[in-house]
């Protein structure tokens, strides 16, 4: 004996407000606890220097290495990228000198491997000392 020949059976129905309303708490809240990491573009300045002078004087080899790779030994002007050619200068320069001191005056804007490319060259060259220029802001 079916007794509710007149209703029609309801479906179920599944209720998605109170779902969104925690996903919205949970979204809230991993919005405030995140941290955020800021990638500045980071901001260099050139080394300055301040000190006594030396006491005993040392031969000085000077190497100056221009923005776009150019190096000069002294007067002497090289193609930038020319290691032979510089090994050869450096040598020249300290031959018959003890004490010498490789100074390189590096551009701001020189890539570091034109700076690299000096130091090789004088350690081919045999020169074992090496500093580098810095300005002196007062």
């Amino acid at each position: 004996m079916n007794f509710r020949r007149g209703r029609g059976r309801d479906e179920p129905e599944i209720n998605f407000i109170p779902l969104i309303d925690v996903l919205l708490v949970i979204l809230i809240f991993l919005m405030v606890t995140t941290t955020y990491s800021h990638f500045s573009e980071l901001k260099i300045n050139l080394p300055s220097a301040q000190g006594e002078q030396q006491k005993n004087k040392t031969t000085e080899i000077n190497v100056a290495v221009a923005a776009d790779g150019a190096m000069a030994v002294g007067d002497a002007r090289l193609a930038g990228g020319d290691k032979a050619g510089l090994v050869a200068r450096l040598k020249a320069a300290a031959s018959g000198k003890s004490d010498v001191v490789v100074v390189v005056n590096a551009d701001a804007k020189s890539t570091h491997q034109s700076v690299i490319t000096v130091m090789e060259a004088a350690r081919e060259a045999g020169l074992s000392q090496l500093t580098f220029a810095t300005q002196n802001l007062q």
